[in-house]
């Protein structure tokens, strides 16, 4: 029987990066989405291409073999595909999860397959999986009597994704550009009794700890991309090219990737110069010039980026219990607050309005989830202070 992989959100991530992997790794594909514009066009598609972009060139791939279901209309349909399906994964955003959960848990349900399913959430947040699992074990959506033995009908694995999927062309279709560089790693401990010991996924680094590949991707990638972007956007920069050719900003983005390298080094046991490398070849891809990977773009929600465990605050709360410099990152922050009402991005606005309408403290609370104890949040609170106080 052919190998099926269920892929839950059909934008430019999962099909220019998970259904990539998959289909190179001999899966059909079952694209999941409520686009309505989106699945009618894959429907309606035998194929798009995947260009990969880098400095020395572009390589287009052709990917094929897929089949696209609307969630929203055939959900039905869905569950069925998941029932004998080997792979599902999603690629949707953090906040989504809990509304593919009740389709997937279904689907999981209904499985008769000997070996269980492996359901791996490919989204940019610490233990998205683990969040998604326990919106399928919840009550509402697996029976109570069925809960205990899921495991037995599914496997659930943490993952973490890197890869930048730079704005796309207007007339790009399905077509999806996107970076050469990758990292796709994902925990392969739930599947140490599964047959061949975990799926066969292309490109999948499968490790014992995900953690440190978790942390040091959040605490380097996205917070160098992230700060990059918002002071690029207080500057009226384009992009996050223009933005790291910036001496100040390049400079400043440098020394908070110094803070958060410090973190990642001393909790991880990561080496120095492992790191520094690290840090080095993360600050070239970004500022990638064939990207043309727009500020407004990646600093888009904002306030999942200023929230508890994201690529800000989480750092910087461990780094201010110890004692240890914050400074770059409480600037990175401070840009990431005048992130406020830009055309398209919801987040933007609402962060105007929570600013707005609340105190220092209050707004700080709110954004950060800081407790107003610890020792990170009174200097938070000055920075939302003085933005507050702007013009």
């Amino acid at each position: 029987m052919a190998k099926k992989a269920v892929h839950f959100g059909a934008g430019n991530i999962g099909r220019g990066f998970v259904a990539e992997f998959l289909h190179k790794s001999g899966y059909e594909v079952v694209f999941a989405d409520v686009m309505d514009s989106i699945i009618n066009k894959l429907q309606e598609t035998k194929s798009y291409t995947v260009t990969e972009i880098g400095v020395e060139g572009e390589t287009t791939s052709t990917i094929t073999n897929y089949r696209a279901i609307n969630s929203k209309t055939n959900e039905a349909d869905v569950i069925e595909e998941i029932k004998t399906a080997s792979i599902v994964t999603c690629a949707v955003g953090p906040n989504i999860l809990k509304f593919i959960a009740p389709v997937i848990a279904k689907g999981i349900d209904g499985r008769k397959e000997t070996n269980p399913l492996a359901v791996i959430a490919c989204e940019n947040a610490i233990g998205a999986t683990d969040t998604l699992a326990g919106f399928i074990k919840d009550e509402k959506n697996t029976p109570r009597d069925r809960i205990e033995s899921i495991g037995e009908r599914a496997r659930f694995a943490n993952s973490a994704i890197d890869r930048i999927v730079p704005g796309q062309d207007p007339d790009a279709g399905l077509n999806v550009k996107i970076e050469k560089f990758y990292e796709w790693v994902v925990d392969k401990t739930p599947f140490a009794d599964h047959p061949e010991k975990h799926p066969n996924i292309h490109g999948v680094k499968w490790v014992d700890d995900l953690v440190p590949y978790i942390e040091r991707k959040l605490f380097t990638v996205n917070t160098g991309h992230a700060a990059a972007a918002y002071y690029g956007h207080n500057k009226k920069l384009r992009t996050i090219h223009d933005a790291l050719n910036d001496k100040e900003i390049h400079d400043t983005v440098q020394k908070a990737l110094q803070e958060t390298s410090h973190l990642i080094v001393n909790k991880h046991g990561i080496s120095v110069q492992d790191q520094k490398d690290y840090v080095e070849k993360i600050i070239k891809r970004i500022s990638n010039p064939y990207l043309e990977d727009v500020v407004e773009r990646v600093g888009r929600a904002p306030l999942r980026k200023l929230s508890r465990k994201e690529r800000f605050i989480g750092p910087a709360s461990e780094l201010a219990v110890t004692g240890d410099s914050v400074d770059a990152l409480l600037v990175a922050i401070e840009m990431a607050l005048r992130f406020q009402n830009v055309e398209g991005d919801e987040e933007s606005v609402e962060l105007a309005k929570i600013l707005k309408e609340n105190s220092a403290s209050d707004a700080t609370a709110k954004l950060t989830g800081l407790e107003k104890d610890h020792p990170l949040f009174g200097k938070v609170e000055q920075l939302v202070a003085k933005v507050q106080g702007s013009k």
